[in-house]
This record gives C-alpha cells, sequence and structure tokens, in this order.
C-alpha cells in the first residue's frame, strides 16, 4: 500500500540555468556591423600606405609637404570627429566622414596641381582613420560590461590587423596592372558602401547625450589630468610601433638587407597578430572584468613594445629584425586593450567622443615623433642609441602609469572631473 500523498515529500523545483553573463551573451549586430566596417575600410585603406609611391614623380619637397599634410590631417581629424560624435550624433558624424572620404580620396588620385593635392592630403587624412573615435563611442554606449568591451577591443585591433594585412597583400597584386589611382578610386567606393551600411544600421542618436555635451563645458575632456597621462603614457607606448615602419627600414638598409627582407617582417609582424590576438583576448577581458582599470596591464604592453622594437637597434640580419618585430606584437595588443578600458571608465558618456578622439591623437603623434627621434639618436649614436632610446619610450610609458594609477584611486582631489567606477 502506497504512503498518502500529503507525507511525500514536496518534488524538487527544476533546475534553473543560471543566465551568461553580459561578457558570455552574443553580441548585438550592431556590433558585428562595426566590426565588419573595420575590416573592410582597412583592408580597403590603399590611401596611406601608398600615398607616397603615388607622389613619386613630384618632388621631394612637395612629397614630403604633402605627406605631412595627411599626417596633420589625420592627428586633427581624431579630435574633430570624436568632438561631432558628441555634438551632432554617432551615424552622422560616422557616414558624414566615410562620404567625405569617398569624395575626395578620388580628386587625391587624378590631380597634378601642388595646392589641389595639399588640399585634398589633408582633408583625406582627416577623414581616413576619423571612424576610429566614432566606433569606439558606439561600442561603449551599446556594450555595458567592461569585459565585454575588451573582448570587442581586443577583436577590433585583430580586425585592424587583418585589414592592413589585406592591403597589403591585394594592393601588390593590383598595383602593377592597374597603378595607384584605381588603388586610391576603389578606396573611396568601399567608403562609399560602408557609410551606406551605417545609415541603414547605426541608430540615430539620442538627444540626450547631445543635450548633455552641450550643457558641459566643451573643455572638461582637455581638462581631465587622468586622460593626458593616458594620452602621454600611450604616446610612449606607440612611438616603437611606429618605429616598425620609419626606423626598422633604414636600419635594415644600413645592415646591407634588402626591401624584401623588410618584407618579410612585416609578415612575421602580421602572422604574430592574426595568431596572439585569439589567445590574449580572453585573458584580457578576464582582467577587464576586475574592478581596477587595466594601468598595470598598460604598463606592461609599453614595455613589451619597447623592448621588442628596442631590440632591434641591436639586430644585423633579416631573422634578428623578423624576431624583434614579432617580440613587440603582445605588447601592441595589450597596449591598445588597455588603454581602450581606461579611455571608457574615465569617460563620461556624454563626451565618450571627445574623449575617444583625444586619444586616438596618439597613433599620428606617434607617426610624427618616432622618425624625428630616430633621426637625433642615428645622427648622435647609431642603431645602437636607436634602439636604448626606442627601449626608454617604453620605460617612460610604463613609469607615466603610477601617477595615472594614483588619480585614478583619489577621485576626490578632482571633484570636477567625474570618477571612475570600480575603482
Amino acid at each position: 500500500m502506497s504512503a498518502p500523498t500529503a507525507l511525500l515529500p514536496p518534488p524538487p523545483p527544476p533546475p534553473v540555468a543560471s543566465p551568461p553573463s553580459l561578457a558570455q551573451r552574443p553580441w548585438q549586430p550592431l556590433i558585428w556591423t562595426l566590426l565588419l566596417g573595420t575590416f573592410l575600410t582597412r583592408a580597403a585603406g590603399f590611401v596611406y600606405p601608398y600615398l607616397a609611391l603615388h607622389l613619386a614623380g613630384h618632388g621631394i619637397p612637395h612629397v614630403s609637404t604633402v605627406l605631412a599634410l595627411f599626417g596633420a590631417g589625420w592627428l586633427a581629424g581624431q579630435v574633430v570627429s570624436g568632438t561631432l560624435a558628441d555634438r551632432i550624433g554617432r551615424r552622422a558624424t560616422l557616414a558624414g566622414a566615410l562620404l567625405t572620404a569617398a569624395g575626395v580620396f578620388p580628386l587625391l588620385a587624378h590631380t597634378n596641381s601642388l595646392l589641389a593635392l595639399s588640399a585634398a592630403a589633408f582633408i583625406s587624412g582627416a577623414c581616413y582613420d576619423a571612424p576610429r573615435p566614432v566606433v569606439t563611442a558606439l561600442i561603449a554606449d551599446t556594450i555595458t560590461d567592461e569585459s565585454a568591451r575588451a573582448r570587442i577591443a581586443g577583436w577590433r585591433h585583430f580586425a585592424v590587423n587583418l585589414g592592413a594585412a589585406t592591403t597589403g597583400a591585394v594592393g601588390g597584386l593590383l598595383i602593377q596592372p592597374l597603378g595607384t589611382a584605381a588603388l586610391f578610386t576603389l578606396n573611396a567606393v568601399v567608403y562609399g558602401l560602408v557609410a551606406v551600411v551605417v545609415l541603414l544600421t547605426v541608430p540615430p542618436a539620442g538627444v540626450t547625450h547631445r543635450a548633455a555635451s552641450q550643457r558641459h563645458g566643451r573643455h572638461e575632456a582637455f581638462a581631465d589630468p587622468r586622460l593626458w597621462l593616458l594620452w602621454l603614457a600611450s604616446l610612449c607606448g606607440l612611438i616603437p610601433v611606429a618605429a616598425l615602419f620609419s626606423s626598422l627600414p633604414l636600419m635594415m638598409q644600413r645592415d646591407g638587407l634588402s626591401a624584401a627582407a623588410y618584407g618579410q617582417t612585416q609578415v612575421v609582424s602580421a602572422v604574430a597578430v592574426l595568431v596572439l590576438s585569439p589567445l590574449l583576448n580572453p585573458w584580457l577581458a578576464r582582467r577587464a572584468a576586475g574592478a581596477r582599470p587595466l594601468v598595470g596591464t598598460l604598463a606592461l604592453g609599453a614595455l613589451i613594445l619597447g623592448a621588442g622594437i628596442g631590440s632591434a637597434g641591436f639586430a644585423s640580419t633579416s631573422a634578428g629584425y623578423a624576431a624583434a618585430a614579432a617580440a613587440a606584437v603582445p605588447g601592441e595588443i595589450i597596449l591598445f586593450v588597455a588603454a581602450s578600458d581606461i579611455c571608457n571608465r574615465i569617460s563620461p558618456p556624454h563626451l565618450r567622443g571627445q574623449y575617444a578622439g583625444i586619444w586616438g591623437t596618439t597613433l599620428a603623434a606617434a607617426v610624427i615623433g618616432a622618425p624625428l627621434l630616430a633621426g637625433w639618436a642615428t645622427a648622435t649614436g647609431g642603431d645602437h642609441l636607436v634602439g636604448l632610446t626606442t627601449l626608454g619610450c617604453g620605460f617612460l610609458g610604463a613609469a607615466l602609469c603610477l601617477p595615472l594609477a594614483a588619480l585614478l584611486h583619489r577621485p576626490a582631489a578632482y571633484p570636477h572631473i567625474p570618477s571612475v567606477s570600480h575603482v
């Protein structure tokens, strides 16, 4: 005879699956669109790497002027696009920059007048990397979890490098039969197509951030000492990255190595990025999930970059230079993700674009500063001094993380500046 029902124990509740964390949830379609757009604009970004070759028929002073104006436009475009992203909205700024580039790249390709070339170079430089701060702000608007942001930042850096590798491969195949003008036109077409995708997929700007941006002082970001310490530390860490493209080929040439040997170092560097990014991204995402910004991780990235590229000053063979380029790659990945994490945490929502734009000038400044520093070091002490100064830049970047960490731990000392959460 069975026991009475009243005496039976209640059945256990069905197991409830715990919801995935924010970092484990599938990314929104907008994030995939931004990553794909980043890859496409970099994969078709022929204007910058082939501009000097396109200008080869002009005199050296004219070429130097045009290239310098492109760099100046690149630097100014970061701040302008970041500020406009907060003022007029992310979609309008991103689509506007892409469409402007689509219109001016053909002018750069087909004009011969020095005045027209100079103007086109400056505008092209301003638009070429203008999407960077806008995409940064869009990702921060869309994703609130720091671990997920760090993972996306890592894959975004992967997309940039995969795109750059594609640029070199495709450009190398097409430049002989088609010429640089056709490559610049193709660059314009791709930018125009990405602009259309942006208009169709990116939501219109909300009035909240724009109103807040207009209500607060427009110089709020420029008055934040944390941003400037982050800027200086990043600049010191990125000078070795720029040296990979400015100092390294000259050192290899002085050692009697061919241009093909330099190309091999670029291939090794690109392969290292593609291999190491999937390995480092999960580790960086776990660190970003912690309570503190990735200041120590930023210092580590700067040290690895300085030591990696700095070791090239003591190399004399193709294998030695390739090893130096590969050794710096982990530092490059770490620095970009860590700097993005810190910038996201210190920037208030209504000024995310401006903060990202100011930080985005670091790469342009490094492109300007690296050859100047290498030129002085070469004239003073040769390649060994170039290596030591590059190493010193990495150490200085790491040292600047100490006062940055102190500021992030003492937000009460700066009541006019938004405090960092979870510090």
